[in-house]
């Protein structure tokens, strides 16, 4: 296969190097290709890459569709796998972002699907994505939890592996978006810290009825305040995800919007890493680091281009090589606001290596809404990607599910 385009970039312009175009498939958009990078931009970094990318976005046989309902926007899934490397269960809202949530189970490692499964009555009222996370307490006992933002912050929780779920429950006088982004475990048994982050309007709610969030499925809406600055936040448990603490800020920069936080980390466990959404789209997208446990952290930091996106979610390879999905909302490339992937090593996040190449999974055929992937690792080495976008031209979104191995897709990197 033919790699995409390779890009060479200055903040002032951009070069393109035809050294191997992949020509669109029926599947994809025509690639609109930056002539020269976006004016504005306040990152001194090239906004473009140069590592290649391979383009799997036409290889059908991969993709598995989770969910499609003609004329309704579906969007924004997460997913969990269970210990038995089989077991998929996944969650989205019927709207983008705010909707009754669809939840869905899958017992083959995300090859099927069921059908919708019966939810809790409160799931209708559900004003932000929703996220779930497994997490376990000090004694062993196991649970998955899901997330529901804005204000107030709410979470339902189930300790039968989803075979019953409870209703959606405050979780404390604090809310916020895209909670919660990444929840990691701490070195303390049952000690979790959560991600997530604000612009000032959901943090402790308001009264600014301009704001205010309605349901479009209930009455239930979340007041809100007014928009001020991008925080990063973290809360923890020490029950192990059922009861969590008041919001701590861990990042903020005046010129840059952060957001979306994606935490993982260092192979040896000693460091936590932190990828940010930059929604100002002045900058690439930051990272910043922590090494004990969350207590402090560095200052953000720009990512090179390659790894500048929305929503990222990484996962180890069994060869210790990082897969992370995202958005791409690189400022010079082809495929802006499709959905993408990464291949590198922790260590070229922590020295700001472009990585090993790129990956760009489907084509997003509107804009730039796609894309809040959930990613599992089965025992076999095969990554399962699940996300939504614009898959067809002129219908709404849909879910669907994408398979690779890491040599499957090494082996189309031409030397």
């Amino acid at each position: 296969m033919k790699l995409r385009p390779v890009l060479l970039a200055s903040v002032f312009g951009c070069a393109l190097l035809t050294a191997g175009l992949a020509q669109p498939t029926g599947l994809q958009k025509k690639d609109v290709i930056p002539a020269a990078a976006p004016k504005l931009l306040k990152t001194k970094l090239p906004p473009g890459y140069t590592i290649p990318t391979v383009d799997i976005s036409g290889e059908k046989e991969r993709q598995v569709i989770v969910d499609r309902e003609a004329g309704q926007y579906l969007g924004h899934p997460t997913t969990v796998l269970l210990e038995d490397g089989r077991t998929m269960l996944t969650v989205y809202p019927r709207g983008h972002g705010r909707g009754a949530i669809v939840y869905k189970r899958s017992n083959d490692g995300g090859r099927t699907w069921s059908a919708r499964l019966p939810t809790p009555k409160s799931w209708e009222t559900s004003l932000e994505v929703p996220t779930l996370h497994r997490v376990v307490d000090a004694a062993g006992r196991k649970r998955i939890i899901m997330f529901s933002g804005l204000y107030p912050l709410r979470m339902a929780v189930t300790e039968d592996d989803g075979a019953h779920w409870g209703e959606l429950k405050t979780v404390g006088d604090f809310g916020g978006i895209v909670t919660m982004g990444t929840v990691i475990d701490l070195k303390t048994p049952g000690h979790y810290l959560a991600f997530f982050h604000d612009d000032g309007r959901f943090i402790r709610g308001g009264d600014l009825a301009a704001n205010a969030m309605k349901s479009p499925h209930s009455d239930h809406f979340s007041p809100a305040a007014q928009p001020w600055r991008f925080w990063v936040y973290t809360t923890l448990s020490k029950d192990g995800g059922l009861t969590w603490s008041v919001p701590v800020p861990i990042a903020m920069l005046p010129e840059a919007d952060l957001c979306e936080p994606g935490a993982l980390r260092s192979p040896d466990g000693g460091q936590i890493a932190v990828l940010l959404r930059e929604n100002s789209r002045t900058y690439n997208s930051f990272v910043i680091f922590s090494n004990d446990e969350g207590l402090t952290w560095t200052e953000p930091r720009e990512l090179p281009a390659a790894l500048t996106g929305d929503r990222h979610v990484a996962k180890y390879a069994p060869d210790a090589r990082l897969f992370i999905s995202f958005r791409d909302m690189t400022h010079a490339t082809p495929s802006r606001g499709d959905w993408v992937g990464w291949v590198g090593t922790y260590d070229d996040i922590v020295k700001g290596n472009e990585g090993q190449y790129r990956v760009r999974i489907m084509d997003n055929t509107k804009g730039y809404d796609s894309t809040y992937p959930g990613v599992e690792l089965l025992p076999d080495g095969t990554f399962v990607t699940t996300t939504y976008g614009h898959w067809t031209e002129g219908e709404q979104p849909y879910i669907v599910s994408v398979r690779f191995k890491l040599a499957e897709l090494d082996a189309k990197v031409k030397p």
